[in-house]
């Protein structure tokens, strides 16, 4: 199979994922009914995990596994990356820790960046948030559901 990306962006790559910090798993949700979609999305997260040691990814079909992609809020929205981080507790199990990101459809174009991008905000265990945006959101009483959706250019 062709890879899906050149010596360039693999080397940009290499660059900025030394500064990631801690682990970062991702879970990769996909459907037979999107199969083509979930492939090249598989590939490319197969070859962007490994470029670090810090980035898993875990494939998970939605289609046998429906109640884990209820949980992440995913189902019949393949191919669906959760970008978690991952941190090791005293006993040396994983603890994942779920920050709401979703990306849906294949990560290419514009959305390769936001991929990237969040990789490294999830490793740094920080949402990049001003002070006074954090108190805001602390200080909501409801919760509130964001989506933020683009298209191809």
């Amino acid at each position: 199979m062709t890879e899906l990306l050149n010596d360039s962006i693999v080397k940009q790559l290499e660059d900025f994922f030394g500064q990631l910090t801690g682990e970062v798993k991702i879970f990769l949700f996909t459907s037979r009914d999107k199969q083509e979609a979930c492939e090249t999305t598989s590939q490319l997260l197969f070859e962007v995990s490994s470029l670090s040691p810090k980035i898993s990814m875990i494939v998970v079909d939605s289609d046998a596994k429906p109640s884990l992609a209820r949980q992440y809020q995913v189902e019949g929205k393949a191919p669906a990356l959760v970008i978690t981080a991952l941190d090791k507790t005293a006993d040396g199990s994983e603890q994942i820790t779920d920050y709401g990101i979703r990306l849906l459809g294949v990560p290419a174009g514009h959305e390769f960046g936001t991929l990237i991008q969040d990789i490294l905000l999830v490793s740094g265990r920080n949402s990049g948030l001003s002070d006074e945006l954090r108190a805001y959101v602390q200080g909501l009483s409801e919760p509130l559901h964001l989506e933020v959706f683009a298209t191809p250019g």
